[in-house]
């Protein structure tokens, strides 16, 4: 067999982790359930998959029914996904022959699936607010455990990185391998296959897994043939289009939404449809009197969706070896040789920044969030610290006893490193729903009779 087969044979392992270095391939499959379908089925059944119905894609704690959530989003982009993953599968077929276009088309489609899961509630200002915290206290004496490695994955906390612990490590099987995923799948859930030690290097916050999953990252990555010459990590192909269908789906999304909310106008987005779909069709449905404004919108997204979609398919086919290779491109958008097509998703882009994101309900929310999560931080941390100096447990204050018994099962353990045990509380924090958050705060501030 010659070397690219051997590559792909590889790139599509169907083994599983169990914990402890246990890998298993997974051989009972049936006609009607591959092993990828059984990736697709144990993220969409998840507790975490579920929750996200309750988290905030853009806008927070909206009343708008129609507004996208972070579910709504996954399950738009897991359909994109899917797509590109049917015509990736046909383009790889003919290359290779043994290559399945369905089995792609569920390995795209259940990372897209399970791309957000580990985002916390409040979405990226969530995030933010994360972020600063531990920054802000990176000097104080219960940081000071922490080695700079660990300090750094709270300091620059990716919801990738979570994502990708929550399906490796939590969900499920709680260290014994999580949701137990075909290796296909989440290698190809990685966009930044390198760790926190990387940020300050690149001056951004973007890894894909924490010091905690460094030596089951490593297993996979090399057991899916994924490690350069230099031992560094290169990206799944399949990630490529994963991501692709991401970034297409949350551009124009989030336009849509904005217009729902009365933030932006259908004057607004003329300029980025005519970019996209072409003059005379933008013309053709904007002078349509038989649509509402709302239909206009939904008939020029989908119809900008596909178009992208579908060049982006062009794109991955024509660097296809760059994308196997290396010397890897950053995405694939990057690489759009339409410059009618990335001109459109630059006014986007600004669009959203000019009147999106700035949108002031949105700062108000975003704002209220940071008080929220910094009250869970508070005193969640502090009693973890607490319970990790402590003998027994049993000096503990009757207030970080029971603010650590609100954990339940998840909460953190005094035989782990305090390292461990402060992940524990991010966990915690990260699975909560933007309501529930909102409520356990309340109750920790003692409003929320």
């Amino acid at each position: 067999m010659s070397k690219e087969p051997m590559m792909w044979k590889k790139l599509l392992s169907k083994k599983r982790y169990y914990g402890c270095d246990e890998t298993r391939e997974d051989f009972a499959e049936e006609y009607f359930h591959s092993s990828y379908h059984k990736d697709y089925d144990k993220v969409i059944f998840s507790n975490p998959f579920r929750r996200l119905s309750k988290k905030t894609q853009v806008h927070p704690l909206s009343k708008n029914d129609h507004v996208h959530n972070r579910l709504t989003h996954s399950l738009e982009v897991a359909s994109v996904g899917r797509s590109l993953g049917l015509k990736a599968g046909e383009f790889l077929k003919k290359k290779y022959h043994t290559v399945e276009p369905y089995d792609v088309a569920y390995i795209i489609q259940t990372a897209c699936l399970a791309h957000d899961i580990g985002n916390p509630p409040f979405g990226h200002a969530g995030e933010e607010v994360i972020k600063e915290w531990f920054a802000k206290n990176a000097d104080k004496d219960f940081l000071k455990e922490l080695s700079s490695e660990e300090l750094e994955d709270f300091k620059c906390l990716d919801g990738n990185a979570q994502s990708f612990r929550i399906v490796s490590k939590i969900e499920n099987n709680l260290f014994g391998g999580g949701m137990n995923l075909t290796f296909a799948t989440l290698g190809t859930l990685v966009k930044y296959p390198y760790s926190s030690s990387r940020c300050q290097l690149t001056g951004t916050s973007k890894f894909n897994y924490f010091h905690s999953e460094a030596d089951f990252f490593k297993l996979l990555f090399e057991e899916l043939g994924l490690v350069k010459a230099d031992g560094s990590f290169k990206r799944h192909p399949l990630s490529y289009l994963m991501e692709a269908s991401d970034d297409i789906c949350y551009g124009l999304l989030d336009l849509q939404d904005a217009f729902e909310l009365k933030i932006i106008t259908l004057e607004d987005m003329r300029d980025i449809f005519v970019s996209i779909c072409g003059e005379e069709k933008t013309e053709e449905i904007y002078h349509n009197e038989k649509y509402t404004h709302t239909q206009k919108v939904l008939k020029l997204v989908a119809a900008s969706i596909y178009i992208l979609a579908t060049h982006a398919m062009e794109i991955f086919e024509e660097n296809f070896d760059a994308i196997a290779g290396d010397n890897q491109p950053k995405d694939l958008i990057e690489l759009f040789n339409n410059k009618a097509f990335k001109e459109g998703i630059k006014k986007a882009k600004r669009l959203g920044i000019k009147k999106i994101f700035n949108e002031k309900r949105k700062i108000e929310l975003e704002l209220g969030a940071y008080n929220i999560i910094e009250t869970l931080l508070d005193i969640l941390i502090r009693a973890t610290y607490e319970l990790y100096k402590s003998g027994d447990g049993t000096a503990l204050s009757f207030r970080d006893k029971r603010a650590l018994e609100l954990m339940g099962g998840g909460r953190p353990q005094k035989t782990d490193s305090v390292y461990h045990m402060y992940q524990r509380v991010i966990d915690y924090i990260i699975g909560m729903t933007d309501n529930h958050a909102k409520y356990v705060a309340n109750q920790l501030n003692g409003s929320g009779y």
